[in-house]
């Protein structure tokens, strides 16, 4: 017999959470988060995973969610246990991606009585979260109704928004008293907004007197949609689409490698190349050359389009567009000459120029961490979904080609934490293959990523290890401390591997140290196996950074 928890608002929660479809629920383990933790595994309805460390599973919960494209439902203990999701918690706050942090609490008379495992956790993601509500005990008077409303006014918000919304839920003792039954509530009736938007006729008209018009794409999901429309922009050259690797736009008018192109701009290919109308859509971009050109370039007009973010990146911001590009796009294409700009052809001209030095480079390059990108890039199967980590790896993603397979990295706030959890709760809701590339560092810091018994045999992680933080050897400034301590203090030079770390975790483990290796191995490694995959690239006695800054040399 089914039995399940007694506590009112646990069951308000779970009946609300399905009335909106929400069923995926990473659950962390701990006393005063077992009322939901008991009532959610016993409703047939939900998809219960645990995961004990909670900031893994906070980011393990947004990669199921960046993978549904819906809400997933973290919950946890009382205490420091809630200050552990809030990395994930800041990473979903500016990617988008909708997470319902569900935290249990002691009674709120409690707090700061010291009483064990009890902090201010009422508010504690306010900066970065989209909204935080606080439930009644159901001791409290109209508990059961106060907190339909807040849990439905909650789930809500993080639909509207497609970002973090916190419940916490105090709950009083007895924790572990059950029913067998459970009432009836309401339907619900849902009230989410969707806002109406109507080009204003000036825009209209600035694009169409406009001579230099970029459009620059950052982060962002695939969207088959926005690709067509940017398509017709680019069709008769009349615009420039830039993108990144994780932009997920494929057509081959667009410029897909910005680095490549601009990174050894002078004065004179600042003013050259700037666009009077830019035009932005998505998330973060990690290109740093790009933000300096155009925060130089200073163009006339800035657009920004985005429901929620509206970033003056690049310090000329005159249009604030809050709506999907989608709905943009399609309304503008209706009203917009596409007729040939020269702008179009000198970014082209660049292109063809950059791209033929690069190919040179290629036949040359040694083995580094630069020829294991080239050499990944063009091995991956079609199927597979890219998950990449911060720092070196990303800016070397963003040089090659990876064909028209979707690229993912945490560049809400670009850090190393949860790179590996973010790409195993993908991998975990996803029925194609996932592949995670990252560095050392950003491995090891997360290889609790790993600690859980539900990651697809499919899955394959390769590593590219350098031995340390290689990033600080590559972007200028770090280079002028002293010798030592950028070696322990910054790079932080290490001799580990993951060969133990892979066979304690159940993966098999394949170790890479030279360019015949890797080829050899490369394609037998994304065959199917009973056990998921960690390839190990050891790079750490070869100077990477030296053959980085020959390549970028090389395309002057």
């Amino acid at each position: 017999m089914k039995k399940y928890s007694s506590k009112r608002s646990i069951q308000i929660l779970a009946h609300l959470l399905q009335q909106y479809g929400i069923s995926d629920i990473v659950i962390s383990p701990g006393s005063r988060n077992a009322p939901l933790a008991i009532h959610f595994s016993e409703v047939e309805w939900f998809n219960c995973f645990s995961i004990v460390d909670e900031r893994s599973a906070a980011f393990v919960g947004m990669g199921m969610a960046r993978s549904e494209k819906k809400p997933v439902a973290i919950t946890c203990t009382s205490g420091s246990a809630s200050a552990n999701y809030y990395p994930a918690v800041i990473e979903a706050f500016y990617q988008n991606i909708p997470l319902l942090v569900l935290t249990a609490d002691r009674p709120s008379d409690y707090v700061d009585i010291f009483d064990g495992q009890t902090i201010r956790q009422n508010n504690i993601y306010h900066q970065h979260s989209y909204g935080d509500f606080q439930l009644l005990e159901d001791s409290k008077e109209d508990a059961e109704d106060i907190n339909f409303d807040i849990i439905k006014k909650a789930i809500e918000l993080c639909i509207e928004k497609q970002g973090p919304v916190h419940i916490n839920i105090p709950l009083e003792e007895p924790l572990y008293d059950l029913v067998s039954e459970l009432p009836a509530f309401p339907e619900v009736e849902k009230t989410i907004r969707q806002k109406e938007y109507e080009i204003p006729s000036n825009l209209i008209a600035d694009w169409n007197t406009s001579q230099r018009i970029m459009l620059l794409v950052g982060t962002r999901d695939y969207s088959p949609e926005l690709e067509t429309q940017l398509s017709q922009l680019v069709k008769n050259h009349s615009v420039v689409v830039l993108c990144e690797a994780n932009s997920n736009l494929y057509h081959e008018k667009f410029f897909k490698h910005i680095d490549r192109y601009i990174y050894n701009f002078t004065e004179e290919d600042w003013k050259a190349y700037a666009p009077d109308l830019l035009i932005t859509v998505g998330q973060n971009v990690v290109s740093k050359k790009v933000k300096q050109f155009l925060r130089k370039a200073h163009p006339k007009q800035h657009w920004h389009i985005d429901p929620v973010w509206q970033p003056d990146t690049y310090f000329s911001l005159t249009q604030k567009i809050e709506a999907k590009p989608e709905v943009f796009f399609s309304k503008l294409l209706k009203f917009i000459n596409l007729e040939p700009r020269p702008y179009y052809n000198l970014w082209d001209v660049l292109r063809d120029k950059k791209d033929a030095k690069h190919e040179q480079f290629l036949n040359k390059a040694e083995f580094s961490d630069f020829y294991f990108f080239n050499k990944v890039s063009q091995s991956i199967p079609d199927n597979y979904s890219i998950h990449v980590s911060n720092s070196s790896a990303i800016r070397y993603a963003q040089l090659f080609d990876f064909g028209n397979k979707k690229i993912y990295c945490n560049r809400g706030t670009s850090g190393i934490d949860g790179s590996t959890s973010t790409a195993m709760g993908y991998a975990i809701k996803n029925p194609d293959p996932t592949l995670l590339i990252t560095g050392d560092l950003s491995f090891f810091y997360d290889i609790n990523g790993l600690w859980n018994q539900y990651i697809p045999p499919f899955t394959r992680i390769i590593i590219f290890n350098n031995g340390e933080g290689n990033i600080f050897k590559i972007i200028p400034g770090p280079g002028n401390a002293n010798p030592n301590t950028l070696k322990e203090f910054i790079a932080t030079r290490h001799h580990r591997n993951a060969e133990l770390l892979a066979k304690h975790f159940g993966f098999l483990y394949i170790k890479v140290s030279d360019d015949i290796t890797l080829d050899r191995v490369l394609e037998n490694f994304f065959k199917p196996d009973a056990q998921p995959k960690i390839m190990e690239v050891d790079t750490a006695d070869k100077n990477s950074e030296d053959v980085l800054k020959e390549y970028f040399a090389s395309l002057q």
